[in-house]
């Protein structure tokens, strides 16, 4: 068979999991310096990066990057509390040990020491920063586990700067990274990675790199068949092929066909990215697949140009729905207010009035309330009743469920839904009550959606990553993690970060297996 380019490793995909798993194959230092590395662990090998799009970075460029990888010395350096034991505590709780005790063991062991060996790199620098954990489960840290790369200078990246994924708001206007400023959150993560995987020079970024199937020989993934601007190319890896290239969000028609709430319009995937290519191929060669059904959920701002922007943090307001009433604690963590957004009837909006400073909430990106009324996004009136006229609801449901509202505003004590009586609830308003009176007109209803931060179902994998066929057997050569693979938290999304801390600890694991293989 003719190839157009030999490799050790080939990744499919670029985000956060997919620049872990390069690294950790390109690497010329051993897998972690207090671990007995496997043989032929230390020695870099050739490892391309395939990226469908023009940008590298995907959705983890949009994130605010936090990462949940617990019990690890970024933890320890804070002073936190922070263990591998407590974290065990709190995945148990929540996810309990059926089907997921395996996966939870593994990623719980692999986390200090993928930390290890991402921070023995001089272009990879982490600091913990407080953002609460999502439930209130024994194990928690209130004032939360995860940590985020330091800001990045923009000309340390040189000309790697050119193919880091801008800001959301920014990106989807067609710019580039504003100048003079450093790359921040997401943007930062992947700028370090890319610096680390060059600095290796055994490392090839290759965009615009669309992965059409996966070539296979007597039963094992030998390489892949991708399609570039110049054409088809043919891509041989001889250790093996790991699929970090995102879910199916963008997709609407694998959304309806399983069942995924929202809309592909409504996700917070890039253009053009994560519309499920890596797992149809595995699918085509045998894979199994799992919690196809499942996304990482959040309440999602209806924008003038008929996206979403990612919201949360509510700091005042309330949500209703298309009966005129409130159906959840508003400033639930975003993933379980979009469940109760799935499992309630639109259309939705938050209503608030004058006593807000503009939206009382964080929307990723954000539009001018000008331009929102005028698009019909927001309504404004000087009365509830006019409100309702404009929004289409119930006007006296409406007026009765703000008076309510307003009474347990004034008593701060939420007998409906307990709104502000968890860490998380207040963490966005400085410690400050999240009940806050909506009585000073005029009035403002703005649309909410059900967004999300892409599908978390996809390929069965092992606890080392390594992809299993419809019998349960390891296809080898054949390696998933993050959003292509199902994620071991099932419909639970325990806290900030940990779609991209299981991404890049299932994608190291994936080449630590690569190595083993062919020791």
């Amino acid at each position: 068979m003719a190839w157009d380019d030999e490799y050790d490793v080939v990744v499919a995909g670029s985000g956060a999991g997919a620049l872990a798993g390069a690294l950790a194959a390109a690497s010329n230092e051993p897998a972690a310096a207090t671990s007995d590395a496997p043989a032929g662990a230390s020695g870099g090998l050739r490892t391309a990066v395939l990226e469908k799009t023009a940008l590298v970075g995907g959705t983890s460029a949009y994130s605010g990057s936090a990462i949940w990888l617990p019990g690890t010395r970024v933890q320890e350096r804070a002073g936190i509390g922070d263990s591998t034991d407590s974290a065990r505590a709190y995945l148990r709780a929540l996810l309990g040990d059926d089907g997921n005790a395996a996966h939870r063991e593994a990623f719980l062991e692999t986390a200090p020491e993928l930390v290890e060996f991402l921070e023995r790199d001089p272009a990879v620098e982490f600091e913990w920063r407080a953002f609460p954990d999502y439930f209130d489960a024994p194990g928690r840290i209130d004032m939360g586990r995860s940590f985020v790369p330091l800001e990045l200078p923009l000309e340390r990246l040189g000309e790697l700067a050119g193919i880091v994924r801008p800001p959301v708001d920014r990106d989807r206007a067609g710019r580039g990274h504003a100048a003079g400023r450093p790359l921040a959150q997401g943007r930062s993560l992947i700028g370090r990675l890319l610096l680390a995987i060059t600095a290796t020079g055994n490392g090839d970024i290759r965009t615009g790199t669309a992965l059409t199937e996966l070539i296979v020989e007597d039963g094992r993934v030998v390489g892949v068949a991708a399609m570039t601007a110049d054409g088809p190319v043919r891509l041989r890896a001889s250790r093996g092929v790991l699929l970090a290239a995102g879910g199916f969000e963008s997709s609407a028609e694998l959304r309806a066909s399983h069942g995924v709430p929202g809309g592909a319009g409504w996700t917070m995937a890039p253009d053009g990215a994560n519309t499920g290519d890596a797992i149809a191929a595995a699918m085509r060669i045998g894979a199994s697949t799992g919690l196809l059904d499942q996304a990482w959920f959040c309440p999602g701002l209806a924008m003038p140009d008929g996206r979403a922007a990612f919201t949360l943090g509510f700091r005042g307001g309330l949500i209703v729905d298309g009966t005129g009433l409130r159906f959840a604690n508003e400033s639930l963590p975003y993933d379980r207010m979009g469940r109760r957004l799935a499992a309630a009837d639109g259309p939705f909006y938050l209503i608030f009035d004058s006593r807000s400073d503009g939206l009382p909430a964080i929307s990723i990106p954000t539009a001018a309330p000008e331009e929102q009324l005028a698009a019909g996004r927001w309504h404004r009136a000087d009365t509830l009743a006019g409100l309702a006229a404009k929004t289409g609801l119930p006007a006296g449901a409406l007026a009765s469920t703000v008076e309510r509202f307003n009474g347990f505003a004034a008593k701060n004590l939420d007998e409906d839904f307990h709104r502000g009586e968890d860490p998380y609830d207040l963490y966005f308003t400085g410690g400050k009550p999240c009940l806050v009176p909506v009585d000073r007109p005029p009035f403002i209803a703005a649309e909410i959606v059900l967004s999300d931060l892409g599908t978390k179902g996809g390929l069965r994998t092992d606890p080392d990553g390594r992809v299993l066929s419809g019998a349960d057997r390891p296809i080898p050569g054949l390696y998933a993690a993050g959003n292509t693979s199902a994620s071991f938290t099932g419909p639970v999304y325990p806290g900030p970060g940990i779609p991209i801390g299981t991404a890049m600890a299932f994608a190291y694991r994936a080449v630590q297996a690569m190595r083993r293989n062919h020791s």
